[in-house]
């Protein structure tokens, strides 16, 4: 086996087995694989009706409390695990998979100008008297005070923060204008009953932009923008959102727009026109509007997952911080202010609530935890020492040819398990890409299965066609 090893330019076994690095190029350099065994992600994959799952207790305990899929896949799946009514913490799997929606989110919103900022949590109790909100959230707002006795909120949002943080900028200009600022945070709300996991939790993270403009048809068009934005998003990631016409709520303004995600799981009810010229949250309708206003077909009924929203402010806030710029007149002239949201770990829950099948979690690809999975040979085969040489060897092949996807593969290395039972597994976790060394592995050339987990379709290839086809997979 090690004379096999050296032939092919790999680690010793014991090496491998240890985990340590394997060395590639000019001396010095080096770059570990990712074991499936070393990552930090406890699996209940069998977890269903042999395992006890009623569809009814919660994965945390609780019993009586509603359950989704995407919360019992993620259970399952070892993305998160749950601290505290409404509260999780994400396993590094989810992780990664947020910092590749926060990627292609920033890359959207710096398209359309956006600069990135960062606020505090703990906002004053002053800033949300000034703009009557203190009184108007209500219980949902966590409230604290210091030792001093100054009163404190944990903000669900930020426009008085954001507000006041431009109105201290003295000598801002129409020709600084427009100004778009967006932070990506954990933000935070006291849920009477927090349910379906990440769906609707008491901390969550949220990308949220806040505009400022010369004009109102200034900010209109900031705010068509940013719609858009959000749209090429959902594109991206091949979510079937519907923009519809919304409530203003507690954050106010004069125009609304939500970004849902049709789920029968929704808390939203929805009425769309079949041909598209029309959408609304049922809130938003006077009385019962059973046909579209536009076209006259009659309107279909659905529910949704709020994962985004936008509102137009005009000068809501900016008239009450006084949030002004110097106009093109050498004048003082408040803000029109715009705001949009999207839900970050509500979108990579809402994405497997309606990606996935029962049993296997299936995530928008470009923002998979892991692009690919290898499996090699169980221990004991006829193609044990041959089929994981020539495996490990494609996996580093890979690394070097396909940068990109550097970081993005990991090896089952429980090869104690056949590959039927791991390939199971893989397909429960997700994985979009599976390359598996099975029995035509000792061929020459070397054969490799590769499964395509969002299509179903398994291929045959050598490492060229391997190279070939994953070459055109894409990560943020």
């Amino acid at each position: 086996m090690e004379a096999l090893l050296r032939r092919w330019g790999l680690p010793a076994l014991s090496a491998r087995r240890r985990g340590c690095r394997a060395r590639h190029g000019a001396p010095g350099r080096a770059r570990r694989r990712l074991l499936l065994s070393q990552v930090f992600q406890p699996l209940n994959l069998q977890a269903g009706g042999e395992a006890g799952w009623d569809g009814r207790a919660g994965w945390d305990g609780r019993a009586g409390e509603p359950t989704c899929r995407s919360q019992k896949l993620m259970l399952q799946g070892g993305l998160i695990h749950p601290s505290s009514p409404g509260c999780y913490c994400y396993m590094p799997p989810t992780v990664r998979a947020m910092e590749k929606l926060v990627k292609a989110m920033d890359e959207e919103m710096q398209a359309v100008g956006g600069q990135k900022l960062n606020m505090p949590s703990l906002s004053s109790a002053e800033l949300w008297r000034a703009s009557g909100r203190w009184d108007q959230m209500g219980p949902e707002l966590f409230r604290l005070a210091d030792r001093h006795g100054k009163d404190y909120c944990l903000g669900p949002t930020h426009e008085e923060a954001v507000t006041e943080l431009v109105a201290a900028q003295s000598n801002l200009s129409y020709k600084q204008l427009p100004l778009r600022l967006y932070q990506v945070t954990r933000k935070f709300r006291d849920e009477p009953k927090p349910r379906f996991g990440l769906l609707r939790s008491r901390e969550f993270y949220m990308k949220d932009m806040y505009t400022f403009d010369a004009s109102e048809e200034a900010a209109r068009q900031t705010y068509d923008l940013v719609c858009d934005a959000y749209r090429s998003l959902f594109d991206r990631l091949g979510l079937p959102v519907v923009k519809v016409r919304a409530a203003t709520g507690s954050i106010g303004g004069t125009m609304s727009h939500e970004f849902q995600l049709p789920a029968d799981v929704g808390e939203d009810r929805l009425v769309v026109c079949p041909d598209g010229h029309f959408a609304a949250n049922v809130e938003t309708l006077n009385g019962e509007q059973t046909s579209c206003p536009t076209c006259g077909e009659k309107l279909t009924q659905t529910r949704g997952v709020e994962v985004g929203h936008t509102f137009y402010l005009g000068t809501k806030y900016s008239s009450v911080s006084n949030a002004v710029f110097c106009s093109r007149e050498n004048k003082p002239q408040l803000a029109e202010m715009g705001c949009y949201g999207l839900g970050v770990t509500r979108i990579l829950a809402a994405s497997i609530e309606v990606l996935s099948t029962e049993d296997s979690i299936r995530w928008p690809s470009l923002i998979a935890p892991y692009q690919l999975c290898f499996i090699p040979p169980k221990r004991g085969s006829k193609e044990e020492e041959e089929g994981a040489a020539l495996l490990e060897r494609l996996y580093d092949d890979l690394t070097e040819a396909l940068p990109h996807l550097a970081g993005d593969s990991v090896l089952d290395d429980r090869t104690q398990l056949t590959i039927g039972k791991r390939l199971k597994d893989a397909n429960k976790l997700g994985y979009p890409y599976v390359v598996v060394a099975g029995k035509r592995v000792c061929e020459d050339p070397p054969v490799f299965e590769v499964w395509n987990q969002n299509t179903g379709e398994v291929l045959f290839l050598t490492k060229e066609g391997v190279t070939e086809l994953l070459s055109k997979v894409q990560v943020p």
